[in-house]
């Protein structure tokens, strides 16, 4: 009987594991879309301006793009990096692919307090609006682990293996 309890709260542990690890994801892939698609209306081409063209990293973009077309471009990785988490249950390499994509995106958004003036003031207007990165990031790194995992699984099961045929009959000699 003790085992048996033992294996329902296991079973239970594994269960919430499962569903935490799915809103962990699909709560990034909800955010990138969301803010993703948000990079297309001029008010948000607007609102990221100041934080990317202080950016050593992507303020270069603006002198190849406009200010909306670099906004664009964000918004099209933004969703694309989204898609790409998504097919976890279809592609876990893809979406491992993904979710280190979205490693990056947060970290480069992360770097904007500390290239943008003021950026880490609490009393400045971008704090807020960066400082939540912190947890995307933590996501991402997680469901990156997580898929590639995944991806080691289902490449272990697939492939098959050599190791059960019969090994080849010596050549008699001449």
């Amino acid at each position: 009987m003790e085992k048996q309890n033992q294996a329902d709260v296991e079973d239970r542990v594994a269960t919430i594991e499962a569903v935490g690890t799915g809103i962990l994801r699909y709560g990034v892939v909800f955010l990138l879309l969301v803010i993703g698609a948000l990079k297309f209306a001029e008010f948000e081409a607007k609102a990221i301006q100041p934080l990317v063209a202080n950016s050593p990293f992507m303020g270069w973009l603006y002198s190849i793009l406009s200010v909306q077309g670099v906004s664009n471009l964000i918004g099209c990785t933004e969703i694309a990096t989204a898609i790409l988490i998504a097919l976890r249950r279809f592609s876990p390499m893809a979406s491992a692919i993904g979710s280190a994509i979205a490693v990056g995106i947060f970290s480069a958004t992360l770097s904007f307090l500390f290239t943008t003036p003021g950026g880490l003031s609490p009393q400045g207007p971008a704090f807020g609006f960066l400082v939540k990165d912190i947890v995307l990031l933590g996501a991402a790194v997680y469901t990156a682990g997580e898929a590639l995992r995944a991806a080691r699984v289902r490449t272990a099961t697939t492939t098959p293996s050599l190791s059960g045929l019969a090994k080849p009959a010596p050549h008699a000699a001449s």
